[in-house]
């Protein structure tokens, strides 16, 4: 069944190219006939050279002619023919290519966080190479496979009738193997697509993160992961390798068996007159020709089994669920105020695993509220649910008093400014990576951001200033200088309401008060939300947000929270004490 309906999805991707599929079934048919014309006229060709004495030259000579044209023709058609099935394949997988990336854009960042990039890659670029290999050989020998086995039959039947029969009786026989062969291959090339997947994952993880590595000494460990990985990747490939491979020798030996009783059937034929030498010549031409097709179709079989599963895959995540999309009636959000309100919100990853249970805060327009507490406490998760990267569970969060469900994702998104400890930086330009969420900034706009948040300087020293080239993680550039340039981007913008998660982590302590200050100025009037692990970094902020086990469980300025002498005071005297041992 999931065969079927992975064809069915293919077919849609196929049908779209369908006049030139018709052509290419019809060139098919074409290149087909010609080329079983030639046995015919190489039998008509010896039967004017039997016997001494015999041979007329005039018609033999006139023959030969014929076979060269017809020759050409065929060359000409086959040629034409493979152009548009390499058309039609590449096509196909560019469409489906297209439509995984696209879909990748649009799902919910569930997906994202519970599978690794590594296995999502391997689905879009290796399992597509496979999947486009199997289709252009289905296309190029399955078309003309069936059209030969239908084409010899017809000119079999023509010549003689009994020994077209013997063909027709012996061919279940060449069928069972290769449908034996299939049944075995195709659980196996999904298992080593599978493996594959595992296997660029990890080999992906290692490349990001070699530094971590490098740093714990884990290389042996790596390498001993990746040798387990690549053991079971070598035996599942085997396997799938093996009986794929005795395809061809399988159905060979069957047609053999066909050839050889053709041979024996048609000589006893030629023998009592029933049969012409040169069409007993014919005969066991198309005998040969018959039997070809089947060897051919036995290894597209084999190669189709590979090319469904790759297939599969990839349509599946074509499939997956996308992000819940905006309401028909979501409104745009302008002129923001910045007034949030978190109203009994509970959220949670998993079912049956509480997170955020019953959240309340209201924050008020230019507020500056920071959220601290300990690991796995949800203040990542908090602005998550901000951003609505994920939805709420139960409760609602309001932005001027419209409920973010019901405002479409791209001006809510747009009309915060986030800065993560992780640096979020793109291949390209210095300028390009800063302009990302204003590509229409000018010159003197970017200068003056970079100015703000203290990157002119070290930008000024690069080798080619705003236009030098970053790789994808910010390439030679120091963490700090990869935050910098987070810090930049979000300065350009200036929306008027701000996340800073452990903005200033990778920034050194004389840097850092530069850049608090530029960040004392650019929140003036903007509603701030600022997650920090440093408790000495958000004094100034007007609310101060303790959160545990999901829950704010104090909630006051910085004086107030230590007056009180609870959870706050305890955590922010540990990390002084902490300081001085």
């Amino acid at each position: 069944m999931k065969n079927k309906r992975t064809f069915k999805l293919v077919w849609k991707y196929i049908a779209r190219y369908r006049a030139l599929l018709v052509l290419s079934l019809l060139l098919a048919a074409v290149t087909v006939m010609l080329t079983l014309y030639i046995p015919i006229l190489a039998g008509h060709a010896i039967d004017n050279i039997i016997g001494a004495g015999n041979v007329r030259f005039e018609p033999l000579i006139k023959i030969l002619i014929e076979i060269a044209a017809v020759a050409v023709a065929t060359a000409a058609g086959q040629w034409i023919m493979n152009t548009i099935n390499n058309k039609i394949t590449y096509s196909v997988v560019s469409d489906i290519r297209t439509d995984a990336f696209e879909k990748i854009e649009r799902l919910p960042l569930s997906f994202i966080d519970s599978h690794t990039s590594g296995e999502i890659v391997s689905r879009v670029i290796a399992d597509a190479d496979q999947f486009a290999d199997g289709l252009l050989m289905g296309f190029t020998q399955l078309f003309t496979g069936v059209m030969t086995i239908l084409g010899t039959l017809i000119f079999m039947f023509r010549i003689n009738v009994w020994i077209a029969l013997v063909v027709v009786v012996l061919t279940p026989m060449s069928l069972l193997v290769a449908r034996y062969i299939a049944t075995h291959t195709y659980s196996m090339f999904r298992k080593q697509s599978e493996t594959r997947a595992e296997q660029t994952s990890l080999i992906d993880e290692l490349i990001n993160n070699l530094k971590v590595v490098k740093a714990f000494s884990r290389e042996e460990r790596s390498v001993e992961e990746f040798d387990e990985i690549n053991d079971r990747l070598y035996g599942v490939s085997l396997k799938a390798i093996f009986y794929s491979s005795i395809t061809n020798p399988g159905t060979r030996f069957v047609n053999n068996i066909v050839y050889a009783v053709v041979g024996l059937v048609g000589a006893i034929a030629a023998c009592m007159g029933a049969i012409t030498v040169g069409n007993l010549t014919s005969m066991l031409s198309y005998a040969t020709q018959y039997t070809k097709p089947f060897n051919e179709i036995s290894e597209v079989i084999t190669e189709l089994q590979n090319a469904v599963a790759c297939a599969e895959r990839l349509l599946k995540l074509i499939h997956e669920r996308p992000e819940k999309p905006d309401d028909a009636d979501a409104e745009v959000l302008e002129d923001v105020n910045g007034r949030i309100d978190i109203n009994d919100v509970s959220f949670s990853y998993k079912r049956g695993t509480s997170l955020i249970e019953n959240l309340n805060l209201s924050a008020k327009p230019g507020q500056r509220i920071a959220i601290v507490g300990p690991t796995g406490c949800g203040k990542t998760t908090m602005i998550n649910l901000l951003m609505r990267f994920y939805d709420v569970n139960g409760g609602a969060i309001c932005v001027d008093g419209r409920d973010i469900r019901k405002i479409t994702r791209h001006s809510l998104r747009g009309s915060y400014g986030m800065v993560l400890q992780d640096t979020w930086l793109k291949a390209g330009t210095i300028r390009e990576n800063i302009a990302m969420g204003k590509p229409e900034a000018t010159d003197e706009e970017i200068i003056a951001a970079a100015k703000a948040a203290n990157s002119y300087g070290f930008i000024r020293r690069l080798e080619n200033g705003f236009d030098t080239v970053i790789g994808e993680d910010g390439g030679s550039l120091s963490q700090g200088q990869k935050q910098l340039l987070c810090i930049t981007r979000v300065m350009l913008t200036l929306p008027p309401m701000l996340i800073l998660d452990e903005a200033t982590s990778s920034i050194d302590t004389r840097t850092e008060i530069k850049i608090q200050k530029a960040f004392a100025s650019m929140m003036k009037g903007r509603t701030s939300f600022i997650v920090a692990h440093r408790l000495s970094t958000i004094r100034e902020a007007d609310v101060i947000l303790v959160m545990d086990k999901g829950r704010i469980i104090e909630q006051g300025t910085h004086n107030e929270l230590m007056a009180k002498g609870g959870f706050y005071m305890n955590l922010y005297n540990s990390q002084f004490e902490k300081a001085q041992a």
